[in-house]
């Protein structure tokens, strides 16, 4: 983007923006180089029911919302597909994933595949825990199968979009701030019945439901988005597990600007499945992680 000397108007800021299609992982090796100078975790209740009584949805929609994230939590973990679609007035890009979170263990993993044109090409690597993030080829500095290392505050947006997915447990955990709620309708998805629920969430009141490090990422959200009534649609099934949510989440692309030309919008969806079947995933050795120097640009 041409600086603000040369149009008049202000510079875009390095925040959670896909700043051009050479995506998110750009982004976050340029991120991780200036530190060197997720909500990941479930985080926020996610023990066992005291009475061992089945989960079930109940009738109020608000409170089958709220109480999503943690009895998906209770099924111990949950296989995941994610589509990211990233819009501004200048640029469209999409990213997929697939991969798992571990509710028990606390860490997930997902494959992030990188839209054509990329800086980086092929596919991100994220592993997630509560406050943490690990990334594998996220940008041309970082060596071939080393891993870059993140606190999540270091990232504008907790890295609810950054890296070209919302992992599953930020996702969730995103609904227990809703703050209002209604019923769709239902429909038949794979022989499951599901109920559609609308409505917006707040992140600050998710991050503070949430709680500890697993909070992080949805409390970095809230003060960046420019939306603080994030819309969202979510699915659940009979046991009032999540099947599958979809958040909108928006920011100015050009710091401080309430125009609509400058604002971005990226449309994250998160399915589940497979739940209390096994997912593999690790934190990466010591050895593996890359200590990127302060005078290194990703670029």
């Amino acid at each position: 983007m041409t600086d603000q000397q040369h149009t008049g108007r202000p510079a875009r800021r390095p925040g959670p923006h896909l700043r051009s299609a050479a995506g998110a992982a750009l982004l976050v090796a340029a991120l991780a180089a200036g530190a060197a100078g997720c909500a990941a975790g479930s985080g926020g209740g996610s023990s066992d029911q005291q009475s061992g009584a089945p989960d079930q949805l109940v009738a109020d929609p608000l409170t089958a919302v709220r109480n999503a994230a943690d009895i998906t939590g209770r099924t111990g973990s949950a296989h995941t597909a994610t589509e990211l679609v990233t819009e501004s007035a200048e640029k469209k890009a999409s990213f997929s994933g697939t991969g798992g979170y571990d509710y028990v263990k606390r860490i997930g993993r997902l494959e992030v595949q990188v839209p054509p044109g990329a800086a980086t090409t092929g596919k991100i690597v994220e592993v997630v825990l509560p406050g943490t993030v690990y990334l594998q080829n996220s940008g041309a500095k970082v060596p071939e199968g080393k891993w870059v290392k993140l606190d999540v505050r270091q990232l504008p947006d907790g890295n609810l979009v950054s890296s070209g997915a919302t992992d599953p447990a930020s996702a969730a955990g995103a609904l227990r701030g809703a703050q209002k709620a209604e019923a769709v309708g239902s429909e038949t998805v794979d022989g499951v019945a599901l109920h559609h629920y609308r409505g917006t969430l707040d992140l600050a009141k998710a991050a503070d439901a949430t709680g500890g490090r697993g909070g992080d990422g949805l409390r970095m959200g809230a003060q960046t988005f420019t939306v603080r009534e994030v819309p969202y649609d979510a699915w659940l099934d009979d046991r009032g597990r999540l099947r599958k949510v979809v958040e909108v989440f928006t920011f100015a692309g050009v710091a401080g600007s309430k125009e609509p030309r400058d604002q971005v919008k990226v449309t994250s969806a998160t399915s589940l499945t497979d739940f209390g079947k096994p997912v593999e995933a690790a934190e990466p050795s010591a050895s593996d992680i890359y200590q990127m120097k302060p005078t290194e640009s990703p670029k």
